[in-house]
């Protein structure tokens, strides 16, 4: 199967030669990391099976956040514990996306404007929902940021995912959403979206010109009850918290500088190809690549950190409550972290030695793949 760190180590050289005076530091950061990985520049360790005695040797991974071949372990231990966060009632997914003209502006400005985003859609939901016509308290709310389209175009949009309830303004009761189907109405969540990301863009971007067309049209707000529980959603979230854009098993081919890769049409419903310069395929890719430091992923209203201590009491209350525990509420087992023995797949692989690249042998911290 084509790796991305294959392409990048392919055309690496001519591409940054062309065009690395112009890439931001943390785009370089991440092409370096990726073209490395799992190549030996970050050493490796050797793996012994504590039953029959196999061992392997595991070049080390490069650890980057934008990487699709790290992180895996990472992903399946976030999935398990933002499992901790779910409460037994329904739940809604929300997302909020930018009009096409102000994708150019946020490109340029990631750093302020996704925060701008993820800002304006939290508030606008948390407005409606504290309106008593609707919900009349406070949210719990998980928001996780997107900047791509199946085709690796710029789409920045921000997913939520929302309890179907809020606790009283007073922090003394749960107050159920009781229509399944209805969280808040589309067009006043769009309007406030809308006027709320504006204010703070201009607060943020002084003296920025933005096109008069987009307060003449529609924002993006799509809104969905889940099925049962959140957990769908949760599990859609979790395959990009730790990488963007596109996953290695999408890429199909490279052939004289072109690189094929597949992607999910939404309005036919099937799986398409598409072929495009190596080069452009790279800048789509490093597009996604987030300003080092930011939060892709954050909590607002009751889930929020400081509601912590209460939000466990919350959830206590709630299943307490119910009959029955919730299925997807299970202690995740230490045990399902390991990796099992490619030879006689009972024993657990255990390290037994640790080697280091002499040009990083300071990074003693470096994850296995």
């Amino acid at each position: 199967m084509l790796h991305l760190g294959e392409i990048f180590r392919h055309y690496g050289p001519i591409y940054l030669k062309s065009f690395g005076k112009r890439m931001l530091p943390s785009h370089i950061r991440a092409f370096n990391d990726i073209e490395k990985c799992r190549t030996g520049e970050f050493g490796c360790h050797i793996d012994e099976c504590e039953k029959c005695g196999y061992t392997h040797m595991f070049f080390h991974s490069c650890g980057n956040r934008s990487c699709p071949k790290c992180h895996n372990i990472h992903t399946h231990k976030w999935l398990d514990k933002r499992k901790d966060i779910l409460l037994p009632v329904n739940y809604f997914h929300v997302v909020f996306t930018l009009p096409e003209e102000l994708r150019r502006i946020v490109r340029s400005n990631q750093k302020e404007l996704l925060n701008c985003l993820m800002k304006a859609a939290a508030y606008a939901l948390c407005k409606l929902m504290a309106d008593p016509r609707f919900a009349g308290g406070k949210p719990g709310m998980l928001s996780v940021l997107h900047t791509w389209s199946r085709m690796m175009v710029y789409h920045p949009h921000v997913h939520f995912l929302i309890a179907s309830g809020v606790i009283s303004k007073d922090g003394s009761e749960w107050l159920p959403i009781k229509r399944k189907k209805f969280l808040v109405p589309l067009d006043a969540l769009s309007d406030i979206f809308r006027a709320r990301f504006m204010k703070l863009a201009r607060k943020v971007l002084k003296g920025t010109q933005f096109p008069a067309v987009v307060w003449q049209k529609k924002w993006v707000v799509f809104i969905k009850p889940c099925l049962k529980t959140g957990e769908k959603v949760l599990e859609y979230l979790a395959r990009y918290v730790h990488r963007i854009a596109i996953s290695n098993d999408r890429i199909l081919a490279d052939h004289n500088g072109k690189i094929t890769f597949s992607y999910k049409d939404s309005k036919a419903g099937r799986w398409k190809q598409t072929t495009l310069d190596a080069f452009e395929f790279i800048r789509r890719f490093l597009q996604h690549v987030l300003p080092m430091g930011f939060h892709k992923v954050r909590y607002y209203g009751f889930l929020a950190p400081k509601h912590k201590q209460s939000f466990k009491s919350l959830k206590l209350m709630l299943e307490n409550s119910n009959s029955q525990t919730p299925s997807y509420y299970e202690p995740v087992k230490p045990s399902k972290y390991l990796r099992k023995c490619p030879n006689c797949e009972t024993g657990n692989m255990v390290v037994i030695l640790h080697i280091f690249h002499k040009k990083n042998s300071l990074l003693l911290v470096r994850p296995p793949p």
